[in-house]
């Protein structure tokens, strides 16, 4: 297809067409960029993925044309003066491996553009979001590779001014980073760096002197650094800078993510707020972390938990029986995050901290498809006690009253079935957020009571939907507090809204989708995403109280197999925390179909 140019129209046309069908307007650049689709947009333009089609193989690249919003303002002026320089410097830059090529700067119908390399792949802050915070070996990657560009581009006197995750391209092809988005730069050489200058840059990344307008290229180390505390913690660099101490707390927000002494100091001589206080060239840098010797262990240090801290009588292995020798063990490690005394700046107080536990369980793992498997946790039986205390925050009435449960054996999947595994059994993709490996949603009640009937077919074993006492079982997996991993919940371990909090949890960012099943660590059965993610249909029908619910972990079903409101449990991406507790309980009807619910599967035993 071929994206009209024109910002009045911007008509999709046919592939071949030459001119725009509806405005008329010339669609091809310079004889040669063909523009598909708009993938950027802002005050002072849009950006085009584009196709070169004066080179055989026709590969991708990016069209940015300036066309700003507002007319004749001062900020007009200057953000086409930050355009054409931005090819300028493009332009005298070269040729960098890790820097996008400049193909061409023109006019084209009264307007401007810029036509460069398309980087494909993630860039550091979507990686972040689907993958989790980086360890300290990808930090010193990202180092490494980034300090090499900003050397080549500060040898140039070219300062970026805006180093940020968002800036920076993980490229799919080799994996490299990738520096993008030289809009802001600086030319050193004709700009004297005692002059002030344009405030420019994205604020959370900023130095304080780039702040007053007199960015330099130390200015580009710090913003680096602030980069990689951010890939660290998830946390907002506004909430890591202690503002009535005027130091840096980044280290308070590691959870489960070691960083050793000499690494996390060069970090902090990278963000010190002092510009002379500062490194003030890569070389320095670089010449620091070669100079590196301590061990790179991307594990936490692991810390034992007594077993009456979190189990009540459930076992803590698998008893083996005699249709059992198909499986297999597993490994993970389980995070708690727990609530300490600490004497700061205020007084006492108390602040979260997080502990490791390495545990072991067992699987089976069944092909769907060749290349598509699904992994069964051996989860034993048990008792415990279903529904929240009275004492519980943000408790609802139908989570009681409490009462004792005896749960038979059972397999669980360990993840919320994924699309594709769905797309395996049934042959189509319902989600909103589509990926192979993001939870399946926007299927009904029904649509997973089929998928459950086909796999019974290949298995030749009975596969359903949890009832809501097995489903609860498998999420406390023998904790009594609101969350498997404590007392609150954290971003770091679930996705949820965290722009809210539950008890002393911290916020975050809210993510506004799924994410993939392996993104956060699994509960002391081994499995994840039980908190947040997505909703998970159980058999049961909704009642409104526990009183008179089965106690040996059946579902609770009463009247016609579809004509009532079905359970769903463990809350969704776009929820507060506290719908995500263990005890947390909702419903929908049947045929609701949403990209906030999902399900995973129980095999009988």
């Amino acid at each position: 297809m071929s994206q009209c140019l024109n910002p009045d129209c911007l008509t999709i046309n046919p592939g071949n067409t030459n001119f725009c069908q509806k405005c008329g307007s010339k669609i091809i650049l310079q004889e040669r960029y063909r523009a598909v689709k708009i993938i950027g947009q802002g005050g002072f333009g849009r950006t085009f993925l584009a196709v070169d089609e004066g080179k055989p193989s026709k590969p991708n690249c990016v069209i940015k044309q300036f066309f700003p919003a507002a007319q004749g303002t001062d900020n007009v002026e200057k953000a086409l003066q930050l355009f054409e320089q931005e090819a300028v410097l493009l332009d005298e830059l070269g040729n960098h491996d890790q820097i996008p090529e400049l193909l061409s700067y023109c006019g084209h119908e009264g307007r401007q553009y810029l036509v460069q390399e398309y980087i494909a792949g993630q860039n550091l802050a979507q990686a972040l979001a689907q993958e989790g915070v980086f360890n300290q070996t990808e930090i010193r990657n990202l180092l490494s590779d980034i300090l090499d560009v900003l050397n080549f581009a500060h040898s140039k006197d070219v300062i970026h001014r805006d180093v940020k995750p968002e800036n920076i391209i993980r490229r799919a092809r080799d994996r490299k980073l990738v520096l993008v988005d030289f809009g802001a730069a600086k030319n050193a050489k004709i700009t004297p760096l005692s002059v002030t200058g344009t405030i420019i840059g994205s604020m959370e990344y900023i130095a304080p002197e780039q702040a007053k307008g007199k960015a330099q290229p130390c200015s580009d180390l710090y913003s680096l650094g602030v980069t990689c505390l951010y890939l660290l913690t998830q946390i907002s660099p506004f909430e890591l800078y202690d503002t009535s101490e005027f130091v840096w707390c980044w280290r308070d927000y590691l959870y489960q993510n070691e960083v050793d002494e000499q690494l996390g100091k060069i970090l902090d001589k990278l963000v010190e707020p002092r510009s002379k206080q500062r490194y003030q060239f890569t070389t320095e840098v670089l010449a620091d972390l070669k100079g590196l010797t301590s061990p790179i262990s991307a594990k936490p240090t692991l810390v034992n938990i007594p077993q009456t801290e979190i189990y009540q009588s459930v076992p803590t292995s698998p008893q083996k029986e005699d249709n059992q020798s198909e499986f297999n063990n597993f490994s993970f490690e389980v995070v708690i995050v727990d609530e300490v005394q600490h004497s700061g700046f205020l007084g006492i107080n108390k602040v979260l901290t997080t502990k490791s536990v390495l545990k072991g369980a067992q699987y089976t793992s069944v092909a769907l498809k060749p290349g598509v498997n699904l992994d069964l946790v051996y989860i034993p039986g048990g008792t415990f006690m279903m529904g929240s205390p009275l004492t519980e925050v943000d408790r609802g009435d139908d989570e009681g009253p409490p009462h004792q449960v005896t749960v038979p054996t059972f397999l669980m999947s360990k993840y919320p079935i994924t699309q594709g595994q769905y797309l395996a059994i049934t042959n189509r993709n319902p989600s909103h957020f589509q990926g192979f490996n993001l939870p399946v949603e926007s299927v009904s009640w029904r649509d997973a009571v089929n998928f459950c009937s086909e796999v019974s077919s290949k298995l030749g074993k009975i596969c359903r939907l949890p009832s809501e006492a097995e489903w609860e079982y498998a999420c406390r997996a023998g904790t009594t507090t609101p969350f498997s991993c404590g007392a609150t919940l954290t971003p770091e371990l679930a996705n949820y809204d965290s722009n809210f909090t539950y008890g002393k949890g911290n916020r975050g960012r809210a993510l506004k989708k799924t994410t993939v099943v392996t993104a956060f660590s699994p509960n002391y059965f081994g499995l994840c995403d039980l908190h947040g993610n997505i909703w998970e249909w159980c058999l049961d029908t909704w009642h409104n109280s526990y009183q008179g619910a089965p106690n040996d972990g059946s579902a609770w079903i009463d009247g016609g197999q579809y004509n009532q409101d079905r359970l769903i449990r463990g809350g969704s991406w776009v929820n507060f925390p506290q719908v995500c507790r263990s005890a947390n309980r909702a419903y929908t009807t049947w045929d609701k179909v949403r990209d906030t619910i999902g399900f995973r599967i129980v095999v009988e035993l």
